[in-house]
């Protein structure tokens, strides 16, 4: 059995008492080629063959081909069938739906530096798209991915922060596209629930790590896996200061699913882990881990007095409200992480 399977036997166990809702239903994914989607597709599939629940997932991309070459797994399963199209203006599936799962936003730092509107024209209309979706589609719960971007800067004397925090991206930076951009995405939610009576959840999401996480994107903890799994030296761009938390990616699925079927109409939970590390010290377990004996470069050097960054969430309210917890903790993440990647090359 492969550190994926025993993934997905894991989920499956911490969430058997979910299953039976989606029986006999169709799903509707965006965003069903990225790291959360896959995660969501690969359990959902699992559920379906364990449970024998002769559920269907409809998934929309804007590239088959492409999704079908990175994930064989996924897209050759009986239960999932590609509809293509951009989240932005999609042709509506025929058929009726029970859940839709909308989580389409580029994982591109690029794209929110460099084209801000389209970032945020992605986020915004594609939520409404998918909004509007399901007022016909017979689907009342609908999980919105958003993310803890909407929070703006967590300030640093804030050790953990939580769904009350008032704070929000600076408005009149560009490069808070995104953030703002699911800020719009979670009120259209809120207001969608209160006139039409869907019933939207909405997850915001932290930093995570696991299989299907790629390591040439803007994520820090990716970038020092593959320079490990490469022989190479870890380099550390900034200095190293900034603190950030990472879930597993299998409690990433069981939270999200949890939060679709358990959590409350139009309320917001926070999605990550606890348990704060500095990007430098992430850097050094990453190699103590991975490749004992690889150095750990800090690019810059730390500015005297200057407090900290921080990116680090409150769960108290998953916690409390749905019993959700961290089941592998970050030393046991990087090397699950490592594993997979290295079959993946192997192979």
């Amino acid at each position: 059995m492969t550190g994926l399977e025993r993934d997905l036997e894991h989920i499956l166990a911490q969430t058997a008492d979910i299953w039976e809702e989606f029986r006999e239903s169709t799903v509707f994914f965006t965003g069903g080629t990225g790291f959360f989607g896959r995660w969501l597709l690969a359990s959902f599939a699992a559920a379906n063959d364990r449970f024998r629940l002769n559920a269907k997932a409809v998934v929309l991309t804007r590239d088959a081909a492409g999704f079908a070459h990175r994930s064989p797994e996924l897209t050759s399963h009986p239960a999932i069938t590609i509809h293509p199209g951009d989240v932005r203006g999609f042709d509506f599936p025929k058929g009726r739906f029970s859940h839709i799962v909308h989580a389409a936003t580029p994982a591109s730092a690029a794209l929110n530096s460099e084209r801000p509107l389209e970032m945020q024209d992605i986020i915004v209309e594609g939520t409404r798209r998918v909004l509007e979706f399901a007022r016909g589609s017979g689907a009342r719960k609908l999980l919105l991915c958003s993310s803890g971007a909407v929070y703006g800067r967590q300030p640093p004397e804030l050790e953990h922060v939580p769904e009350e925090y008032s704070g929000g991206p600076d408005i009149l930076h560009p490069g808070s596209a995104y953030g703002k951009g699911k800020r719009i995405a979670e009120l259209m939610c809120v207001i969608y629930a209160r006139e039409y009576g869907l019933e939207p959840k909405i997850a915001r999401g932290f930093a995570f790590l696991g299989p299907y996480l790629p390591l040439d994107a803007h994520f820090a903890v990716g970038n020092f896996l593959r320079d490990a799994l490469e022989g190479k030296n870890i380099r550390v761009e900034g200095d190293g200061t900034p603190y950030r938390s990472y879930l597993y990616a299998a409690d990433l699925a069981i939270w999200l699913w949890t939060i679709l079927t358990r959590g409350q109409t139009a309320r917001a939970y926070n999605v990550g882990a606890e348990a704060a590390i500095s990007v430098a010290d992430l850097a050094r377990l990453v190699a103590a881990t991975v490749a004992p004996g690889t150095s750990v470069e800090i690019r810059r050097p730390a500015v005297a007095g200057k407090a900290a960054e921080r990116y680090v969430p409150s769960t108290a309210r998953a916690r409390a409200e749905l019993g959700l917890r961290e089941h592998t903790d970050l030393p046991a993440a990087i090397r699950l992480t490592a594993d997979w990647h290295r079959l993946r090359l192997a192979s």
